[in-house]
């Protein structure tokens, strides 16, 4: 299993997460947990 490195910011609308990594690689969210939920997926189908 490979381990990249994701930010998660606070945003107006609720979170946005990217691994500056995986370029293209980002994902959003209502609550934090959602977002890190998102971006798991969104680095799996990278």
């Amino acid at each position: 299993m490979n381990r990249f490195l994701v930010v998660i910011e606070k945003v107006k609308s609720g979170y946005s997460a990217y691994s500056p990594d995986l370029p293209g690689c980002i994902a959003t969210g209502a609550t934090r947990e959602e977002t890190e939920k998102n971006i798991h997926e969104a680095i799996e189908l990278h």
